[in-house]
């Protein structure tokens, strides 16, 4: 455990020197506050209007940001190291490969971690402070569950990020499939899903479009974090498909879990293959 920890110590490390925890942390911060009393603007109403609705534009909101830093934190873990000539260097030590991306794994997911919790719990704080009459039971359930699912789905796309990083021979290339990966995930699959619904005239299999939700983490993220609420108007698009998929609230979460071993284990196998 020791050799895991101190890779993960120096990736922790290089992210506080790189200001990467900072940056973060204060652009979930402001974001998170200003959509918690802004949040309604475009209805003529301004101020805190309830903790469903915060919740909802949160998860919005960090359904496009969360899966960008944690690609651009760590798509250059492996295939960064091997240009700079300093992972032949690394794997010259008692230290094996799994150790090696484990740790880095550790740490690029602390940085994902403490930077969630400071930044969300900024916002949190200031609600528990600002707004009269809430209640705080509610409040800290939401935003624990909003915050711990963050973090997860961000885990899941550092674990991508390693998948591409041990698949590109330059820095290049990752950062290029880096951002089609978040594209793909954020932007088109959505949209395909819609298009096939139109295009089928809402013929194709009810029953197993529904379950397509599940192949991405950002839609089980959203899943999870509108459950429990009222949607209400969040539910648009297709996250309405949602309600059609008859599975209980701990085999999404398993699912968010699964997105984050499962690519993991697979860039632990390319990283295992990789010539140095």
């Amino acid at each position: 455990m020791s050799p895991i920890w101190n890779m993960a110590r120096k990736e922790f490390c290089d992210g506080l020197r790189n200001r990467w925890l900072l940056a973060i942390s204060l652009l979930f911060a402001v974001l998170a506050i200003g959509i918690a009393w802004l949040g309604a603007a475009a209805s003529g109403q301004l101020g805190f209007t309830s903790i469903p609705a915060t919740i909802a534009s949160l998860a919005s909101l960090a359904t496009f940001l969360m899966p960008l830093i944690a690609l651009l934190l760590a798509y250059d873990a492996i295939v960064g190291e091997d240009e700079s000539g300093t992972l032949l260097l690394l794997l010259t030590y008692p230290l094996g490969r799994g150790q090696l991306l484990l740790g880095k794994f550790v740490g690029h997911g602390l940085i994902l971690a403490l930077a969630t919790l400071i930044g969300f719990g900024c916002a949190m704080l200031a609600i528990a402070v600002l707004v009269n009459d809430v209640e705080f039971s509610l409040l800290l359930w939401a935003f624990g569950r909003f915050m711990l699912t963050s973090t997860l789905l961000g885990w899941g796309f550092l674990s991508l990020a390693y998948v591409l990083s041990c698949l590109s021979a330059e820095k290049s290339t990752a950062a290029g499939l880096a951002l089609g990966v978040w594209f793909f995930f954020v932007l088109v699959f959505d949209l395909a899903l819609l298009a096939l619904l139109v295009l089928s005239e809402g013929q194709f299999s009810p029953t197993l479009l529904p379950w397509l939700l599940l192949l991405n983490p950002a839609d089980v993220y959203r899943l999870i974090n509108l459950s429990g609420f009222d949607a209400g108007p969040a539910s648009v698009g297709v996250m309405a498909l949602g309600g059609d998929l008859a599975v209980p609230g701990a085999m999404l979460w398993l699912c968010l879990v699964l997105w984050v071993v499962t690519p993991l284990a697979l860039a632990y196998w390319l990283f295992s293959r990789r010539a140095v």
